[in-house]
């Protein structure tokens, strides 16, 4: 039985090999980047908008007052980067419907490339809010001796969010597995559908946990900028 994606190779040359994670993250990005093609060629300004076009401003919407409500801030500046994430995340899970695909959030390798995203992401944010002195004093908060304490905290939650979404991801495919070998009709149907369900929560709770490391790195929650915008 075969759990991750990195245990499929297609080619294999010396040291370098083609594995089923690299290929299905591409197909997931060309899929993202043609869908967003054909959809912003198209947009219209008037009242008649086209169903793809009314779908992507809800999406943007919906992903806009999350960030609003989770960071208290305005969501322009975070939106390209906590909606890529959620889309990303949310379509390669999806795809998982498809016989013979396999999601790359079942990898280990993909779950930690986009957990380090997140931990570069920030100290970037954090450091253009506050500048980079007053950031880095939030690591010797209220004492110096907090600093190993703080950076093992950064540290450990990156590892969190990788093995959080690989495990949840990876289990279902086991599941679904065990149950096709048990009963192959009726079970697996209903546990794609609940494996669908679960990549959907999965990637709204990753895009959710990055703002808001985001936006504990702005102070945020300290500052009392709890406005609606």
């Amino acid at each position: 039985m075969t759990i991750s994606p990195d245990d499929i190779v297609f080619w294999r040359w010396g040291l370098f090999s083609l594995n089923a994670t690299i290929v299905f993250t591409w197909i997931v990005m060309i899929l993202l980047t043609l869908i967003s093609w054909l959809v912003m060629r198209r947009l219209s300004t008037g009242t008649k908008i086209s169903r793809w076009q009314n779908l992507l401003e809800v999406l943007v919407s919906g992903i806009r007052d999350q960030i609003r409500e989770v960071g208290h801030q305005k969501p322009d500046k975070y939106l390209p980067f906590i909606g890529t994430l959620f889309l990303f995340i949310a379509v390669a899970n999806i795809l998982n419907m498809i016989p013979g695909y396999m999601a790359p959030t079942g990898s280990l390798s993909t779950t930690t490339a986009l957990a380090i995203c997140v931990f570069a992401a920030v100290p970037l944010y954090g450091i253009a809010y506050e500048g980079p002195l007053n950031y880095l004093r939030h690591y010797i908060k209220p004492t110096i001796l907090m600093l190993p304490f703080n950076i093992i905290g950064e540290i450990s939650r990156t590892i969190a969010l990788a093995v959080r979404l690989y495990g949840n991801i990876m289990s279902g495919t086991v599941i679904v597995a065990i149950l096709l070998s048990l009963t192959p009709y009726f079970f697996p149907v209903v546990m794609q559908l609940l494996g669908l369900l679960t990549g959907m929560i999965q990637a709204y709770i990753f895009a959710i946990l990055a703002m808001v490391y985001i936006a504990a790195a702005t102070s945020a929650h300290t500052e009392g900028t709890h406005k609606k915008y």
